[in-house]
């Protein structure tokens, strides 16, 4: 019994199947396992390269457009003239994991801006206080009147959970609306890259600002998260797993309802207990 030797993914396919072994009670049994697909994405901003990327290939120009609001690069879909997969003079498909974006702006003004955000959200060094301050100097609080029931965040991650659970070694991130509905939602390699394409499929589709709308991810919440979900203006993120402080302290500062281990009827409830009915006071 022996697995394969290499391993090569078709281009662009986000899962291949590979042999394995699988050990179980002291037994070993050969079968077919699928593995994610995790290739490299480079962002050029005018030609220029302005970053790059470890995701699952798919849905490319929402993780763009994603990335680029998140990061404060585009205020919305109006900013973008163009999101193309680049190819060399022979079109050569190895490039076809470069995107090419060009603004309708000055490119500049746009390096410049990432530039800053990238000093600012870098800055702090050992704490997180100097970041988060940072942020919230940039973006104010959410403002939402949003309030969701205890049943309808269970039942919104039980129906999330049922894809969740088919991606294996993929995270995902769906967008609900103010009745529970699934709007989008998406898998890559990367939870912050599966954040990035939701918020970019509604950037795209001119749907933003998100305030009367809940984000529920696959994995665990990292400040990187609440800070993009901050920026699409979510008031409500709701995980499988925990929080790390840092988010938590994010949330807190921003207003936000933080939500963590939903699971079997229940969850933590971590930051924006006001939104949340009935209220917890009425439990304990």
């Amino acid at each position: 019994m022996s697995l394969d030797p290499d391993l090569e993914a078709p281009r662009g396919v986000p899962a291949v199947r590979h042999r394995v072994v699988k050990v179980r009670d002291h037994a070993a049994s050969e079968c077919q396992d699928h593995l994610a697909v995790e290739e490299p994405l480079e962002i050029r901003l005018g030609g220029v390269n302005l970053s790059v990327t470890m995701r699952t290939p798919g849905d490319d120009e929402e993780l763009v457009a994603g990335f680029l609001f998140s990061e404060g690069i585009i205020g919305g879909a109006d900013d973008l003239d163009v999101i193309a997969r680049y190819r060399g003079p022979d079109g050569d498909p190895d490039d076809s994991n470069v995107m090419n974006v060009l603004l309708k702006g000055d490119a500049r003004v746009a390096r410049e801006r990432l530039r800053r955000n990238f000093v600012a959200s870098s800055s702090c060094g050992l704490c997180g206080k100097a970041t988060i301050d940072a942020i919230r100097a940039a973006l104010p609080p959410v403002k939402s009147d949003l309030v969701i029931t205890i049943d309808r965040v269970t039942a919104a991650m039980h129906d999330a959970q049922s894809t969740f659970e088919k991606t294996g070694g993929l995270h995902a991130a769906g967008l609900f609306d103010a009745d529970g509905r699934l709007v989008v939602l998406r898998e890559d390699i990367g939870r912050h890259n599966a954040v990035d394409k939701v918020i970019g499929h509604m950037v795209l589709a001119r749907g933003v600002p998100l305030d009367r709308h809940v984000l529920m991810v696959s994995g665990r919440v990292s400040f990187e998260i609440v800070q993009k979900a901050l920026t699409a203006r979510i008031p409500v993120i709701a995980a499988v797993s925990a929080p790390s402080s840092m988010a938590v302290q994010m949330a807190l500062a921003a207003d936000m309802t933080l939500i963590g281990f939903v699971r079997n009827g229940g969850f933590n409830l971590y930051a924006g207990a006001h939104r949340v009915v009935p209220g917890v006071a009425e439990l304990v």
